[in-house]
Formats: C-alpha cells, structure tokens, sequence
C-alpha cells in the first residue's frame, strides 16, 4: 500500500490534519487547494502541492476528498479540468465531505463509467479527532473496496464501518450531527437557565461533566462556553447546512424540526462561529 500515492483535495481545518496523518505515515501525498496559505503549510511538511486538479488526478491512485458542499463536489468532478476529465481507470476516490447522499450517488456512478471505485466515508469528530486521529468514520460502498482503503482509514481515524451502498455513509454523518444540533442546543438552554438563576456556566458544567450526563462533546463545548471563546471548531453554518441536508432527506421529528429552525434563524448573526454560539443566539 504504501507504493500507491495518494491525492488530497481541500486542505481547511480537517484536511489539514488528516492528510497529514498520511504523510507521517510515509505514504506519497499530492495536495490542491484554493488558499496558498494551506497550501505552503502542507508543502512544508512534505506535501507535493499540484498546479490543478486535473494534474492531481492523473498522477495519484487513491483520491481523497474533503470540502464544505455540493456545489464543491460539482465543480471539483465536473469542472474542464475537473476529476472527470482525467484517466480514472482503476484509481479510487474517497469522498469524506459530509454532503447530499445524492451527489454521491452521482458522482460514483459517473465514476463507475470511467472505471473509478468511489466511497462515499464522512467523518464524526472535528479538528482535535483529526488532529489525533480518533475520528469514526462511516463509508458507503462496495466492501472490497471499503476493504482496500480500510488501511488508509485506520491511519486517520479511531474506528470506521461500511454502513450500506453509497451514500449510506452520509446519511449515517446527517443523521449523527443532528444529534449534534440537539446536545448543543440543550446544552445551550440548560447553561442559559442556569445562569439566569445566578448559577455559572463554569459551575453547571462541573456538574454535567461529573455526572452520568458527562461526554466529550459536553467536555469541549462546555469549555468554549466558560472561556467565551466561539472560534470555530465547527461552524455553526456548517451544521445549518447539514440539517438542511437532513430535511431534504426526510427528517422531520419535534427535536429535528426545533433545532433546523433555531440554527436557520441563529445562521445570519453567529454562522461564522463555532455551533455552540447557539447559546448566544438563545
């Protein structure tokens, strides 16, 4: 495995880390980004930066993916000089963007006529996850192909599963970050209340982190809180975009349909901030 090089295309929070994580494992990678600042960060650590994404694709054997939406994906394949346009007999593309599991149906099937594997294999975690790689990861696909890759997907995250064909990966990350949406707005409500009765955020979330209702997420978010500190681990207008993509694909619960309204409407003021400036909006 280690002779197959290996492709990166979008270098921004996440990618960073996680194409890094392939790097140190000495494996050849291949980067394109849009921001040259990305770009000399991962050149410095050893990264063959590539002049187009043509270019990129026709030198690797295994492409990764990991941008903000579909329009990315769109421009990305589809573009005059775009992953479609280059010789994909036998190469594998890994899409890890969390985006629609329609896009990934598409793009898979075009892929197959071109005699390309495709994954589609989002991500649960943020940047820390990467940055130590423990994210879960969650693929759809063919299993001798998730099977080819899960070597690669040891070096970047924790754990990860095939859950279903393709696209079952991205419905599995939609429906895993409007659990999300729900701990943080409950999150949120429970500090505001608490503090409203004169009882601080840094005392309430000594009690939730010591107790049954402790986790990882409330360790971290909880943090931001007490530090006032909403610079974006997470986007709070990257999870409005992924329970837009859960409503499309059918989720419409009381909880679900609560926390949709409340990030859309929380979007316009705190979107560039991290998802816990829900509890501002509140």
């Amino acid at each position: 495995m280690k002779n197959k090089k290996i492709g990166w295309i979008g270098l921004g929070k996440m990618g960073q880390p996680m194409s890094g994580q392939l790097l140190k494992a000495g494996y050849p990678v291949y980067v394109y980004g849009r921001s040259e600042q990305d770009i000399q960060a991962m050149a410095a650590k050893g990264a063959v930066v590539s002049q187009s994404v043509l270019d990129l694709v026709n030198i690797v054997d295994i492409l990764f993916l990991m941008v903000t939406d579909d329009h990315a994906i769109e421009d990305i394949f589809k573009s005059e000089a775009g992953v479609l346009s280059a010789g994909l007999t036998g190469k594998t593309i890994v899409n890890m963007s969390t985006v629609s599991p329609a896009i990934n149906r598409e793009m898979a099937e075009l892929c197959k006529e071109k005699g390309a594997f495709y994954l589609d294999a989002p991500v649960s975690g943020s940047i820390k996850q990467a940055e130590e790689a423990k994210l879960v990861i969650m693929a759809g696909g063919e299993e001798a192909v998730y099977e080819s890759i899960k070597p690669l997907f040891g070096i970047l995250g924790g754990s990860s599963s095939l859950i279903g064909e393709i696209g079952a990966g991205n419905l599995a990350k939609l429906s895993i970050n409007t659990l999300l949406a729900i701990q943080a707005q409950g999150l949120a409500e429970v500090v505001n209340f608490a503090e409203h009765h004169n009882i601080s955020a840094e005392k309430m979330m000594s009690i939730i982190n010591n107790g049954a209702l402790g986790s990882v997420f409330m360790k971290l978010k909880g943090e931001l809180i007490i530090n006032e500190n909403y610079n974006p681990a997470f986007a709070l207008k990257l999870l409005t975009k992924d329970l837009r993509l859960a409503k499309a694909e059918g989720l419409d619960s009381p909880l679900g349909n609560t926390v949709y309204k409340t990030f859309q409407q929380a979007e316009a003021e705190f979107g560039n901030e991290d998802l816990i400036a829900v509890k501002k909006y509140l």
